[in-house]
């Protein structure tokens, strides 16, 4: 059975949306440009594990607060996700997304914020899951990959889809030109699966394809 999910926006307040990024944040930056203080919707953190990750000062150029938990400061992955956990559920927010976020998250987290979290993947999953999903891509050999919006779950890019758009391999096979075709279609989808998480459009349902068409 297909069931909606419970995210719904109320058109009366805003949408709060809490990034985590460990990198340039070059995804934060298109949710920032396409989201942030527009149609109801509100970026209110910027978390990240690296005290230079480059998407702690967009979000600070963005006048969004912004957070550091390094796991060296913490005893495990457990006591650095409770603690960034009860940081950003001080935030209110109605989703936590993934923006190339590299430290796995831990089961106690994915369960506080269930069906609250999602991530953005470069490829069609099922293919391809886990590190280097370009390169696995290439090595297969397939002459078409893409973008998938899925939700997190315990597993390893294994949670329900949202959205998915396909991407062709460029005859060259260079890995450099995937990559920036790829990272296009990363700032156009992850907003767009951002505003059907909001409205309501989204649905889980074990094996149930994105609810939008894959393009």
């Amino acid at each position: 059975m297909v069931t909606d999910v419970h995210i719904v926006i109320d058109m009366k307040r805003e949408f709060r949306i809490v990034v985590l990024a460990s990198g340039d944040g070059t995804n934060l930056q298109a949710i920032l440009d396409s989201l942030h203080g527009r149609d109801g919707f509100a970026v209110v953190g910027v978390g990240s594990d690296k005290r230079e990750a480059r998407a702690l000062r967009r979000g600070r150029e963005a006048e969004v607060e912004a957070a550091v938990f390094p796991r060296e400061e913490f005893a495990d992955r457990e006591a650095r996700d409770q603690a960034m956990g009860d940081w950003i559920e001080g935030l209110r927010p109605d989703l936590v997304v993934l923006a190339g976020y590299m430290q796995l998250l831990s089961p106690a987290f994915v369960g506080r914020f269930r069906d609250r979290i999602v991530n953005v993947h470069p490829a069609l999953l099922p293919a391809f899951p886990g590190l280097d999903a370009v390169g696995q891509a290439l090595e297969a050999g397939v002459e078409v990959t893409g973008v998938t919006v899925h939700f997190v779950d315990e597993g390893v890019d294994t949670g329900p889809p949202i959205l998915q758009r396909e991407v062709p391999v460029p005859p060259s096979r260079d890995r450099e030109e995937l990559e920036k075709a790829l990272h296009a279609v990363e700032h156009e989808l992850y907003p767009e699966a951002i505003r059907m998480l909001a409205r309501g459009e989204a649905r889980i349902g074990a094996g149930d394809l994105p609810v939008a068409e894959k393009r």
